[in-house]
């Protein structure tokens, strides 16, 4: 918890070195929830930097933490939801409950498969397709 109230040269420099040592000292289940909380605070503590420029001052990729990976969803999902209102217009609260869990992998298929749609119901047989 320290890099939280350090100055941020400061905080960066104790960020990497506790990464590395959970990365030496820990099992890595520990050093992997030490990673997501670390990389959680820094990215909100740096929030003028873009990811690349926090990859860079922390030593890692973000692409592997669960903060990246949910952002990455929820962006996905309001991205495809944007796609299918234009497609085959409103999509009714009931259908994007059924969206909502999506996993990337099928939020991916979805963007490629509702280019095909032509109607609401298009995107219910593909929702039970997917057992959504």
């Amino acid at each position: 918890m320290q890099p939280i109230t350090l100055q941020e040269n400061q905080a960066a420099i104790e960020a990497r070195n506790l990464l590395a040592r959970s990365q030496q000292e820990l099992p890595s289940e520990t050093s992997r929830a030490i990673l997501e909380m670390v990389t959680t605070i820094m990215v909100y503590k740096f929030t003028q930097l873009s990811r690349a420029e926090v990859e860079a001052m922390l030593g890692i990729s973000l692409q592997q933490t669960r903060v990246y990976q949910e952002a990455r969803e929820d962006e996905a999902k309001l991205l495809i939801l944007r796609q299918l209102t234009r497609r085959v217009g409103e999509v009714p609260e009931s259908v994007r409950v059924q969206i909502d869990p999506l996993s990337i992998t099928q939020l991916e298929s979805l963007a490629e498969a509702l280019l095909d749609f032509s109607n609401l119901s298009d995107l219910d047989a593909w929702l039970a397709q997917q057992g959504a």
